[in-house]
């Protein structure tokens, strides 16, 4: 059985009751790292992480899913994770964000709204010679490879 898929099932066992929680990704690394990531609409606590990490860790040694030694990890992505849902870019309008388009131009912009299948965001543009304007633009997401929340320490 595919360790990961396994692992989605028991999450989403675990948090079939939170409804405002979700699953950002899973992964299983070569050096026996088994990484966790979990969202909410509002944010995930240390104790919803504390038990999903004890239901998974509890099934995968019963069923001896994973044969050898290995590191499991239940955490919400940190800052500098990469948005990846929809979820992720609701519960972030309203911020700064830095994006990477396929074309490889960067973006940076106030996330405002989005769709299905795009996101709105409005951009300072400064042409030479005249004074930034601020103009709200929609970036289709399949034109994006990757977007992450700006801090900024003004």
């Amino acid at each position: 059985m595919n360790i990961e898929k396994r692992v989605k099932e028991l999450v989403e066992e675990k948090i079939a009751d939170k409804p405002n929680l979700f699953i950002v990704d899973i992964k299983m690394h070569s050096n026996g790292k088994l990484i966790i990531l979990l969202d909410g609409d509002n944010g995930i606590g240390i104790d919803e992480c504390v038990q999903v990490s004890r239901h998974v860790g509890f099934h995968l040694e019963e069923e001896n899913v994973i044969e050898t030694a290995y590191n499991l990890e239940v955490s919400s992505p940190g800052i500098d994770f990469p948005l990846s849902s929809p979820r992720q870019y609701a519960k972030n309008v309203g911020r700064n964000l830095g994006i990477k388009m396929k074309d490889g131009a960067k973006r940076e912009g106030t996330l405002t709204g989005l769709t299905e299948d795009a996101i709105t965001i409005e951009e300072k543009v400064k042409e030479k010679g005249k004074k930034a304007q601020v103009i709200e633009s929609v970036i289709p997401i399949d034109q994006i490879t990757e977007t992450k929340v700006l801090i900024s320490f003004k």
